[in-house]
């Protein structure tokens, strides 16, 4: 018969609190066990000495007949002393899913869109400013550079006002 060594969980709702367990791995997890080999009672404080109890000579003595612990348990006894736990190591914990990836690229894409574009617009109007300039330079009177359809625009507008 496979055993693990596992929580089993009791108390009330919200209120949680756990035995620490030896069962067949095929039982309900607050099923029938073998042997209650701990307590584990979360809403203490992490240092405090009562929030994980073991009796430590029956959880050696089921280790040493094959129980495997859970991942909870494993940690619980690494820190106990009684089994060490090998250090997992997960180097995509972090790094953003597909979707997310796509999106910032997405975004960087349309942050250099837009520089791109404040660049070109604040290099054209000095262009065209400069333009300008050049013509009013080249006839410094101001009759002299107005062009027939000014000039016909303006004596429109003085017939309309008149």
């Amino acid at each position: 018969m496979a055993t693990s060594i596992r929580l089993s969980r009791g108390g009330s709702k919200k209120r949680p609190y756990y035995k620490i367990v030896v069962a067949n791995s095929r039982a309900p997890r607050d099923g029938k066990y073998l042997e209650q080999v701990g307590t584990y009672n979360p809403l203490l404080a992490k240092d405090d000495e009562s929030r994980v109890r073991l009796v430590e000579d029956r959880v050696r003595y089921w280790l040493g007949v094959g129980a495997q612990p859970t991942d909870r348990v494993a940690r619980m006894l690494d820190k106990a002393g009684i089994k060490e736990r090998a250090a997992t190591n997960n180097p995509q914990k972090g790094e953003p899913g597909a979707k997310a990836k796509e999106r910032a690229e997405e975004k960087a894409e349309k942050a250099r869109e837009a520089e791109e574009a404040a660049a070109a617009a604040a290099a054209a109007p000095a262009v065209e400013e400069a333009a300008p300039e050049a013509a009013n330079e080249a006839t410094p009177d101001s009759d002299a550079g107005d062009t027939p359809a000014e000039t016909a625009g303006e004596s429109t507008q003085e017939a309309a006002e008149g």
